[in-house]
């Protein structure tokens, strides 16, 4: 029984690199923006997969998380080193991240603006969360070609956004309640109500701000994100519907698409969705 077990889990044996691998070729680092930051974060990646720890950020307590799970991989959405680390000395809390991932011999790899860009991505897992069909980019489009592992090159797009439609139009307060049940969200912050329904959708997670001259030349009903500056709002009255429905709570279902990824690409990984809400911000 224990040869058979050692012979079991030789076959579905996953190295870390193999992860990464599997993430990149999924959304490949050329989409990701210029300001960017992702991909491997931290560690080494010729060691086993003993588990991955699926997350928005990285925090002291995601690390901890990791340890008590037996994770040695940890896959964030926000890259944990955003800017130049000049010393590693736990002066801050990225540095103490760093050293405690370190001494535990935890990876971590970050998915960012290139997971948000992506076919499949975060924009359209919010769209599949709001039940938009017809899904298509919004915003300027990037083109890449991905070499993948067996040599064959594949050419990958993406764009900042995605418009999509209801099957069937819904009053603007229906919208409303429908992105506060869905996203749950506790306020949502809106210019005035339309007085027609909605049916069309352009949407961007995070701080999507900059994609609202897309959304409205698309004609969109309704333009969601994460995060827009209070004079964004102005001049929109009864021209679209603004919806800002905060940043983590827009892009919180990223987990699943890591998730997904990994379990179809690294047969035999342990997978984990974090039982650990990061948010900065509370709502009192």
């Amino acid at each position: 029984m224990c040869n058979f077990a050692s012979q079991f889990l030789a076959i579905y044996s996953v190295k870390i690199k193999e992860v990464l691998d599997a993430l990149e070729q999924f959304a490949p680092l050329p989409l990701q923006e210029g300001f960017d930051n992702a991909g491997l974060q931290v560690g080494l990646t010729e060691a086993e997969v003993s588990g991955a720890l699926l997350c928005l950020d990285v925090t002291e307590t995601i690390i901890d998380e990791a340890i008590a799970l037996g994770c040695n991989v940890i896959v964030s959405h926000h890259p944990l080193i955003f800017h130049k680390l000049s010393q590693i000395c736990g002066a801050d809390f990225v540095q103490r991240i760093v050293i405690k991932a370190i001494e535990h011999k935890i990876a971590i790899i970050s998915m960012h603006t290139n997971i948000d860009n992506v076919r499949g991505g975060v924009n359209f897992k919010i769209a599949e969360k709001m039940g938009l069909t017809n899904v298509q980019f919004l915003g300027e489009r990037k083109t890449v070609q991905v070499v993948l592992g067996n040599g064959e090159k594949v050419v990958a797009e993406g764009a900042s956004g995605v418009i999509g439609y209801f099957s069937q139009s819904m009053p603007a307060q229906q919208f409303i309640s429908m992105l506060k049940q869905t996203f749950h969200v506790e306020s949502v912050m809106c210019n005035q109500l339309l007085h027609r329904d909605i049916q069309s959708v352009a949407l961007c997670g995070g701080a999507g701000a900059f994609l609202l001259s897309d959304a409205l030349s698309a004609h969109a009903d309704a333009f969601v994100t994460g995060e827009m500056h209070y004079h964004d709002f102005f001049g929109h009255d009864q021209e679209i519907q603004l919806a800002v429905i905060g940043h983590y709570q827009s892009e919180q279902f990223t987990n699943e698409i890591f998730k997904s990824i990994i379990e179809e690409r690294c047969k035999g990984v342990r997978c984990y969705l974090t039982q650990i809400c990061t948010n900065p911000i509370i709502y009192l």
